[in-house]
């Protein structure tokens, strides 16, 4: 491992320390697979590393239908869980808000959930719902092996199952239940006050998931092409949310140049510094 990683990795491993460390091979490995996390500068490396190791120490991975999980799956996991929260400060306080779990579920490929709905009549309907992942509210986090792993394509889809799931577990630390707003830090984008907060982040994503679900209404019924980010995202407020941010985490060229309007509140939101020109 280069001298000046090895220097990050341990200036910054102090300020959470102890933790289990990750080794460099594995580390660099984990890069390889995500070009996402392979862009980010060499500082923010260092500090997901160290994040991931935290998150890693407080978290329990389960195999499902016999699958075992690695440690090479387990650092995939862990940093892209982390991105997220790669600028929430203190690595501690910023995975309090995973707190409300400790387990992650990994199955081989897509899972099949059984559900039931009740009609107006008070009549129940059962059907099967086929899933990618799921984040349950104090409950744990199930991801598909197969599409959390296919890195470099879903980098150019700007799709990402783990960003979505955990973003759910953001937007939940509010009510409970995902409404596409999780809680506001005060000052958020400069308002005084936390109705204000809310307002400002209204404004921007309202007109934007209405405009989405629009362009995907015009394109599976009257054959208009298909918006860039995955249609899922219009069949609520609280998708359009997951949705969106996995793009902005994995491709924020492309995310920035759709939904221009979204980056600056997603900024303020994750925290992203302000790099000088």
């Amino acid at each position: 491992m280069p001298p000046i990683l090895n220097r990050l990795w341990r200036r910054v491993r102090t300020t959470v320390a102890p933790v289990p460390d990750i080794s460099a091979t594995l580390w660099l490995e984990t890069l390889q697979r995500y070009p996402f996390l392979a862009a980010l500068s060499l500082h923010d490396q260092s500090k997901l590393r160290a994040l991931s190791a935290l998150f890693l120490h407080h978290k329990r991975f389960h195999g499902a239908h016999g699958m075992e999980v690695t440690d090479a799956m387990a650092i995939d996991i862990a940093a892209q869980a982390c991105l997220p929260l790669l600028h929430w400060g203190d690595p501690a306080k910023a995975l309090a808000w995973y707190d409300d779990f400790v387990g992650i579920v990994l199955h081989p490929g897509e899972a099949v959930a059984k559900r039931q709905t009740v009609d107006e009549a008070g009549v129940v309907h059962e059907h099967e719902q086929v899933l990618l992942g799921e984040a349950m509210d104090r409950g744990p986090i199930m991801l598909s092996w197969e599409h959390a792993s296919n890195g470099r394509e879903n980098t150019e889809r700007g799709t990402n199952v783990v960003v979505h799931e955990f973003v759910h577990k953001l937007d939940m630390r509010g009510s409970g239940e995902p409404n596409g707003c999780p809680p506001l830090p005060a000052g958020f984008m400069g308002a005084r006050t936390g109705r204000g907060a809310y307002e400002a982040w209204w404004n921007a994503w309202e007109p934007a998931y209405a405009d989405f679900r629009e362009a995907v209404i015009k394109a599976e019924r009257f054959g208009a092409e298909m918006p860039w980010l995955d249609a899922y995202g219009a069949t609520s407020p609280s998708e359009f949310f997951a949705v969106a941010c996995e793009a902005y985490f994995v491709n924020r060229a492309r995310f920035a140049a759709e939904f221009p309007g979204l980056v600056p509140v997603l900024d303020a939101f994750f925290k992203r510094p302000v790099v000088a020109h």
